[in-house]
């Protein structure tokens, strides 16, 4: 591994471990979205607890800090192999940020965004995925799941030299849903638009 690969992956875990969703609801004086709502710092919690000017600038600012150190991996030639792994390294800050005691988010935006670079084709069609999925169903988290199931098979489409980084990046993503998979199997998962009642 080279010195700028490793560089690459370090700076990805770096912008990776800047929650948004804690600064945004810091900022505003929101209720700090790892104890109220679902309890995950991401976009779809602060929707619950901020309402949607607070959610899309969590949203945006995650897809960023997935986009930018992959776009540059990319810009400068990295190996398909070494780009999935700088994608996994923001996923992995997102998910275990240093600066916020290593407890963060499910890395959907973060993940979105390190595969866009990829090609503006396979993001639209993996946004058109997550967006009917959630039409449809009315559940953020079974969008990333159908996404991350089928991300694959897209790249494989598109650019099939990025398939296994994308894939370790979908496994990721569906390890971390793991507890949304379970309450989608037993009724109890909450839907985007319905807000979580406070505590009695």
């Amino acid at each position: 591994m080279s010195v700028f690969a490793l560089g690459m992956i370090v700076f990805a875990y770096l912008c990776g471990s800047i929650s948004s969703a804690i600064l945004v609801c810091r900022l505003l004086r929101l209720p700090d979205p790892r104890q109220n709502g679902s309890g995950n710092p991401g976009a779809t919690n602060v929707l619950r607890i901020g309402g949607k000017i607070p959610a899309f600038a969590v949203l945006i600012f995650d897809i960023l800090k997935g986009m930018l150190p992959v776009w540059l991996a990319y810009h400068y030639g990295l190996s398909p192999l070494y780009l999935g792994l700088t994608a996994i390294a923001a996923c992995l800050g997102h998910i275990y940020p240093v600066f916020f005691h290593f407890k963060g988010g499910k890395g959907v935006a973060t993940a979105f965004g390190a595969i866009a670079p990829i090609g503006w084709d396979l993001a639209g069609v993996m946004s058109g995925t997550w967006l009917l999925t959630v039409l449809l169903s009315g559940y953020s988290s079974l969008g990333a799941i159908i996404s991350a199931l089928i991300a694959p098979f897209y790249v494989w489409w598109f650019k099939p030299q990025f398939t296994f980084p994308v894939a370790m990046l979908s496994c990721l993503v569906l390890l971390r849903h793991h507890d949304n998979i379970l309450r989608l199997w037993r009724g109890h998962e909450s839907k985007i638009w319905k807000k979580k009642k406070p505590p009695q």
